[in-house]
């Protein structure tokens, strides 16, 4: 089993900055990579950021390139994202996961490809 465990949320304004962490612990090894997924109320889970372990490639959903920022600390299995220049439809509960693989027809940006999900932590930007 894998447990992951996020930390870093909160309330900050518009144009603020925030750093999210995930820490996995348990089965890891032979994980593929790590994501980062939100949701707002009344709205499905969407993609945020992805990155692999192995060569550290990295994704990111258009709304977010040039403002976040996903990176990895492979020794500690944590994750992080940089959230800078926070805007208020940012406002949602952000979820890590843990993909062992992409799935056949769903990359890194689906929720499909993901074999374990965080509790969530929630970042709320106020206007």
């Amino acid at each position: 089993q894998v447990q992951l465990v996020e930390s870093g949320g909160g309330l900050v304004q518009a144009g603020g900055s925030l750093r999210l962490s995930c820490a996995a612990s348990g089965r890891t090894l032979s994980s593929y990579a790590m994501g980062w997924f939100r949701q707002a109320p009344g709205k499905e889970r969407e993609f945020v950021a992805a990155i692999r372990w192995s060569g550290g490639t990295t994704y990111y959903v258009d709304s977010v390139k040039g403002r976040f920022t996903i990176s990895r600390d492979n020794a500690k299995k944590t994750v992080y994202l940089q959230m800078n220049s926070l805007k208020f439809e940012d406002t949602a509960v952000y979820y890590c996961g843990l993909s062992n693989g992409p799935r056949v027809g769903a990359g890194l940006r689906s929720g499909a490809s993901y074999d374990y999900w965080g509790q969530g932590t929630q970042v709320t930007v106020s206007s």
